[in-house]
């Protein structure tokens, strides 16, 4: 009698069997070869207000994203009557700086601005309403009123992408990796009122990253452009009721999105500084924009709000001009071909005027400017980078 487990085929000719991988057949973009993924940077605990965070980032096989980081403020006591400082939570931050490995500054600036400013205006972060990182799931005020602890929890990114996967930096090499110094604040940045006993703040930074393609060699769009976020202070100040300009430092590369931040002489954002009837953008001279301030207003629900614009509401003191709107009238984040962003060099002088400015007590006011800059390496990559 013959065996009756031998086989008259091998199991491949009635099924071949994929492998259990995410491996692409060769050929196509960046894109359709890579994953994007997530991995823990580091979490350390019990940061008092007024430390200096420097731990240093380890490596990562792909190239980062983003930056995630979530401030969670714990332990505070009170008796009393806790107020909350008009930029808190995220002024528990008083100075974010992200550095490429060569220390070339990618974002430096205050934590509002940085932490707050740039995931809502500038495009990188989520869409519409849900780009306000107090807008999302995990946002807790600072928990104030009688016998408030001062509590609080927030998250937050700091961008490298401005297109799908164009801006990303890599994370591969564990002796050429970025560095991000977070200096917190002191109490008075927070509060008004503080707490009796102030919390302590755990600090969580998480990257998101694309993986290293596998079985084919290729490479993000143009490696080694970035997108800088670095604040600008106008000069000169601005006089209450004056009509003036006020002139940005010397800038550079492709500009993405103009944020201007206005704050008195306290360092107080608001609204009373704001031209009372035309705001002017000139660019070497040439009024590039010339518009009511109420237009320019809408023109910002249309552009950021989207169909959220009842979660959607712009922070006092502050007024933003994105040229991220290639593909549509509104920003569309990571979607966009750069066809708009606006060509600076160094010699390029950006003014702002105030056709008057507002009247207003604190003076003098002034004028903080946040620019989304994009540095090409080679020229900047214009349509969709991942096609």
């Amino acid at each position: 009698m013959p065996a009756t487990t031998g086989q008259v085929a091998p199991a491949q000719e009635a099924g071949r069997p994929q492998p259990q991988t995410t491996v692409e057949p060769p050929g196509g973009p960046f894109l359709r070869h890579t994953q994007m993924g997530r991995r823990p940077q580091y979490a350390i605990t019990g940061q008092a207000l007024g430390s200096l965070v420097t731990q240093p980032l380890v490596a990562a096989p792909g190239y980062a994203r983003k930056f995630r980081l979530r401030f969670n403020a714990t332990g505070g006591v009170n008796a009393g009557t806790t107020t909350a400082a008009a930029d808190a939570p995220f002024s528990a931050v008083s100075l974010v700086t992200l550095r490429d490995a060569f220390g070339t500054p990618l974002i430096v600036g205050p934590g509002w601005e940085m932490l707050k400013a740039v995931p809502k205006y500038g495009g990188q972060f989520g869409l519409h309403a849900l780009s306000d990182p107090t807008n999302l799931p995990s946002f807790v005020a600072v928990a104030g009123g009688a016998a408030g602890s001062g509590n609080f929890s927030f998250q937050s990114v700091l961008p490298l992408e401005f297109a799908q996967a164009y801006g990303v930096i890599s994370m591969a090499n564990a002796s050429l990796l970025p560095t991000i110094q977070l200096q917190l604040a002191a109490s008075s940045a927070v509060y008004t009122a503080a707490p009796t006993t102030l919390p302590v703040i755990e600090v969580d930074n998480d990257l998101d990253f694309y993986w290293l393609p596998e079985g084919v060699v290729v490479e993000p769009p143009g490696l080694g452009t970035t997108c800088q976020w670095v604040l600008q202070v106008a000069n000169p100040t601005i006089a209450s009721t004056a009509s003036q300009l006020v002139a940005l430092p010397r800038l550079g590369g492709f500009l993405t999105s103009l944020i201007f931040v206005f704050r008195d002489s306290t360092n107080a954002r608001t609204d009373s500084i704001l031209p009372t009837q035309r705001i002017r953008i000139y660019v070497d001279g040439v009024p590039l924009v010339d518009t009511r301030v109420d237009q320019l207003q809408d023109d910002m629900q249309i552009q950021f709000a989207g169909m959220a614009s009842a979660q959607w509401s712009r922070d006092a003191g502050v007024l933003a001009l994105t040229r991220k709107t290639s593909m549509n009238q509104e920003s569309l984040g990571l979607l966009d071909t750069g066809e708009q962003f606006l060509s600076t060099n160094p010699g390029t002088l950006i003014q702002v005027e105030g056709a008057p400015w507002g009247t207003f007590g604190n003076s003098p006011a002034s004028l903080n400017a946040l620019v989304g800059q994009v540095v090409p390496a080679g020229s900047l990559i214009q349509g969709l980078p991942e096609l």
